[in-house]
């Protein structure tokens, strides 16, 4: 006979379905399970059953060699209207099985053992089943092994949705900060042509190319999907990108940039430090309307280490190269340095200006640890 529908059925299955796991592909954690409950219980099937509408699906099953079957030969549908754990020693001997075709057959299923898999508002999804071709009864211990695998299904599937919503969070928030930093990046611009202090203008440019810098990195990890490493190289060639659009005419701006991985905090260094770079040359290396080439290469170095250097082939800096050091353009590049741990190299002549970085990557502690097989 079928079960009849469970009394909160549209919030049961409206629950089931936020779990996103009906039609997934198979898994290790929950095929771990089934097959640990079989050894336990000493049956021939476990499942992890979860009843749809119309159908009962299986996440995990061993000794059946399907994912589903219609809810009209469902043994689960009937449990899932119980309270806890069921256990039906003899399934003929069961009003609500004596028709069933999967127990009157030959091999009929003769046991069931389930425990229920309930949300925390109580709503049951589904079962964490056993099931035999012979009538039996579990030990105590059985049943309570039972009990704590469902909660661990349960677990399961509470850590993907958690999972899930996170991502979508962070999505919303990705998407939020975009915005935020377009209008932030806006507002500045608007500013800056207001002012006439070339102090006041100057300021605002540095706080563009950061915003600009924080917008690049930004978008960069949205679209790899993972905030704790940057493609340095990527990252460079983007900033890069943005900048040449900028370009003075007859000034060309050539990017050269070898594979590297880094973390944010290295990432948004760089990308200052560049956006530094290159807009000064821009504004000062070639004055007089004169054509020339800004240069970005970042390259590897012996022992580990990176080397980015930004040079231009235009005038050169002032003759009082105390005044430049006493900039914001070198209190930035100071800034830079301590946050790559590394020195500035600074050369100048009437060939042009070369600046240049050494520095050694840092990479997320668990990245690492995966890279050399340790979890």
């Amino acid at each position: 006979m079928r079960a009849l529908s469970h009394p909160s059925q549209e919030d049961r299955l409206r629950a089931l379905r936020s779990y996103e796991v009906l039609d997934t592909d198979r898994e290790q954690d929950f095929d771990d399970i089934v097959k640990l409950a079989a050894e336990i219980c000493g049956t021939a099937i476990s499942v992890v059953n979860l009843i749809d509408a119309e159908r009962q699906w299986f996440k995990a099953e061993i000794g059946l060699g399907v994912r589903e079957t219609p809810i009209e030969t469902s043994i689960c549908s009937h449990v899932i209207l119980e309270p806890d754990f069921v256990e039906i020693p003899d399934t003929l001997e069961d009003n609500r099985m004596r028709d069933n075709p999967l127990c009157v057959g030959e091999p009929g299923l003769r046991f069931y053992a389930g425990a229920l898999l309930k949300t925390e508002e109580g709503l049951p999804l589904g079962t964490l089943c056993v099931l035999d071709y012979q009538p039996r009864e579990l030990t105590p211990l059985q049943r309570d092994t039972l009990r704590v695998l469902a909660r661990q299904v349960m677990a399961q599937l509470e850590l993907r949705k958690g999972l899930k919503n996170a991502e979508v969070l962070r999505k919303e928030a990705d998407h939020r900060v975009k915005n935020s930093l377009q209008s932030l990046s806006s507002f500045a611009r608007l500013q800056r042509r207001s002012f006439s202090s070339p102090d006041a203008r100057r300021a605002l440019s540095h706080m563009m190319t950061r915003i600009d810098a924080m917008s690049s990195l930004h978008e960069q990890l949205y679209k790899l999907d993972e905030h704790a490493e940057v493609t340095l190289d990527v990252y460079v060639r983007q900033v890069g990108d943005q900048l040449a659009a900028f370009a003075p005419a007859g000034i060309s701006l050539e990017i050269s940039a070898s594979p590297v991985i880094v973390d944010a905090q290295q990432a948004v260094a760089v990308g200052t430090f560049l956006n530094e770079f290159v807009t000064n040359s821009f504004k000062h290396a070639f004055p007089g309307g004169r054509g020339g080439r800004v240069r970005v290469r970042l390259e590897p170095q012996g022992g580990g280490m990176v080397r980015l250097a930004c040079s231009d082939d235009g005038v050169g800096l002032p003759d009082d190269p105390q005044k430049d050091q006493a900039g914001l353009g070198m209190k930035i590049a100071e800034v830079v340095c301590a946050e790559l741990s590394c020195d500035f190299d600074l050369q100048s002549g009437p060939n042009g200006v070369t600046a240049s970085l050494i520095f050694e990557p840092r990479y997320p502690v668990a990245h690492v640890s995966e890279r050399r097989g340790e979890v």
